[in-house]
């Protein structure tokens, strides 16, 4: 078996999709220098109440955190990471403050708009940027990326079909939305940007190279942009 099919392997056998393959992707990476969110329904199940915010998982923080430092690793800087959400989300500030993202964009109804202001702000094209999202109102926005991550939701069999057939997905994750899809993706990445035994080694030290890493993450500054 060869090193990409035994990273491919294990997220294939979980009932992953892969509409690219894993080698076909792992070429893809090498031009991705930003890894940008959607919220609801990719960090969390989507379900929201009048007194009830949403959520994010540890697991789904952890696999961000060491996707990034395997970008690191690999490629001797940090990627820009953002989060879209299409609503005004405290926890989604939360979460990108906390976690020193590049920036968070909230109330963002046409993300297409808030995807221009990154790429304005980063110098990047959407060429440069690997999306992970969940519904129609995110399609807009994963033409022209670089790679393009659906939350697997069963309910939604006729989204799943139209972004294969009309070339707007590259991998339909096994995890449904709530069950850490952020962090399925993430260990893909991460695996097929090559080493992470020694990345989970280091951080399970939290080596030296780990320390240096994390002060370049916790340096960055999260815009948090609202949308009038």
């Amino acid at each position: 078996m060869d090193a990409i099919a035994a990273i491919a392997n294990p997220f294939a056998g979980l009932g992953a999709d892969f509409l690219l393959s894993a080698a076909e992707i792992q070429q893809r990476l090498g031009s991705v220098r930003a890894f940008v969110f959607d919220w609801d329904g990719v960090f969390n199940d989507g379900r929201k109440g009048e007194s009830a915010p949403s959520t994010f998982s540890e697991p789904d923080s952890m696999g961000t955190n060491m996707l990034r430092y395997a970008y690191w690793r690999a490629r001797g800087g940090l990627p820009i990471c953002a989060v879209i959400s299409g609503a005004h989300n405290p926890t989604a500030r939360t979460f990108a403050t906390r976690e020193h993202f590049d920036a968070v964009y909230c109330g963002y109804s046409d993300k297409g708009t808030a995807f221009d202001a990154l790429c304005k702000q980063s110098s990047l094209s959407r060429a440069h940027i690997a999306y992970v999202f969940d519904d129609v109102n995110d399609l807009g926005p994963a033409r022209g990326c670089a790679l393009r991550f659906l939350v697997r939701r069963n309910a939604s069999p006729l989204l799943r079909e139209f972004t294969a057939t009309h070339g707007l997905v590259d991998y339909v994750t096994a995890a449904s939305a709530g069950q850490y899809p952020v962090r399925e993706v993430s260990e893909l990445l991460l695996g097929l940007l090559g080493g992470y035994p020694e990345a989970f080694d280091s951080r399970s030290r939290s080596d030296e190279e780990y320390q240096a890493y994390f002060a370049a993450r916790q340096a960055v500054q999260t815009s948090v942009v609202d949308a009038h």
